[in-house]
């Protein structure tokens, strides 16, 4: 009789043993939830990928809720107003409270071989990004069939991505469970003249651009300047530099190719005084000081050499030469004035 007892009792302590190792397992594959504040205004993609579709601007002094790490670039978050999308994870755009966990999926799923070397893929997509080859004879988990082409798969180091679901990479022992129900992430609204709730207006935007421009006062100048760099700067470089850093908008690198945009992506202005805050301003070529110098030139023949980002007031931002001491703020008078071809906004 005692030793039935004994028993019981033991197996009692076990199966509390057991139960306890379970709920630590659970709970240390669970996400890190943490806060992410904006520091610069970032677009929110609908995934993890600078081929995501852009469904909404963040704005810098925002605060976001960090779901988790979806890859080396980029956040999951939930923005105050409840949008979910994938952010830059780079600490230029977001800062986070602490280290946002990578998800540690259950490694429940079918166990496979990989019978042929196969691209181990970022996306369940033939254009995603190639993060290595998994080789013949290595150890997979299934963890879902995504679509009808690619498996999610987890690697023996830990390691998430996709692969081809070919029989010909993969020997699969078990059935592979279907694609993770994912959260509907919210259409982009259809443009109007009032911004959506809580997007940012276009002169918020505008005013993004001039403080990235402004930040850079004093940059040296250097024709043909390395366009990957922020160590100096041409005048069509800088003004890219300008509003791609701020709004992620790539313009083109030259500024004829800048004055080309505006014209077919916007409205050319042809009136100083028509000018916006934020407006590219082109211009010809120096001629001299004098109004003379440019009597009789016909501004439509004329060939773009210089552009400036238009600060109201009669003020340019912009570089132009080493002697000038690189990006600096001038008076849009005199000479400038001669030269004026055109300007535009790049926003709509």
């Amino acid at each position: 009789m005692k030793r039935s007892i004994a028993v019981i009792a033991m197996s009692v302590v076990m199966l509390t043993t057991f139960t306890s190792m379970q709920q630590d397992v659970s709970a240390a594959n669970s996400s890190v939830v943490t806060r992410g504040h904006i520091e610069n205004g970032v677009n929110l993609r609908d995934k993890p990928s600078l081929s995501g579709r852009v469904i909404g601007l963040l704005k810098k002094g925002s605060d976001v809720t960090v779901l988790e790490r979806s890859n080396d670039y980029f956040y999951k978050v939930q923005s105050g107003d409840g949008s979910i999308g994938y952010v830059s994870a780079s600490d230029k755009y977001i800062s986070v409270g602490e280290t946002a966990a990578t998800p540690t999926p259950s490694p429940q799923g079918a166990s496979a071989v990989v019978k042929y070397g196969v691209n181990f893929r970022d996306e369940p997509s033939a254009s995603g990004r190639v993060l290595g080859m998994l080789r013949k004879g290595s150890a997979v988990t299934v963890l879902e069939r995504s679509n009808n082409y690619f498996y999610k798969v987890l690697t023996e180091s830990g390691q998430i991505g996709y692969v081809s679901t070919s029989d010909k990479y993969l020997e699969i022992g078990g059935t592979v469970p279907g694609p993770t129900p994912t959260v509907p992430v919210p259409s982009v609204p259809t443009p109007s003249p009032a911004p959506a709730p809580g997007a940012p207006s276009i002169s918020e935007r505008i005013e993004s651009v001039i403080r990235t421009g402004q930040k850079y006062l004093g940059t040296p100048y250097e024709f043909g300047s390395d366009r990957s760099t922020t160590t100096s700067f041409d005048c069509s470089d800088f003004v890219r530099q300008a509003y791609r850093e701020a709004l992620d908008i790539v313009l083109p690198a030259d500024s004829r190719k800048q004055g080309q945009w505006v014209r077919d992506n916007g409205t050319a202005v042809y009136d100083i005084g028509s000018l916006k805050r934020g407006d590219l301003v082109f211009f010809m070529e120096y001629r001299g000081s004098s109004p003379s110098a440019y009597q009789g030139v016909d501004v439509n023949n004329e060939r773009i050499t210089h552009v400036s980002i238009y600060l109201g007031d009669g003020q340019l931002l912009h570089t132009y030469s080493a002697k000038s001491g690189g990006v600096r703020v001038d008076k849009f008078d005199g000479s400038w004035k001669h030269r004026f071809l055109y300007g535009g906004s790049v926003l709509k």
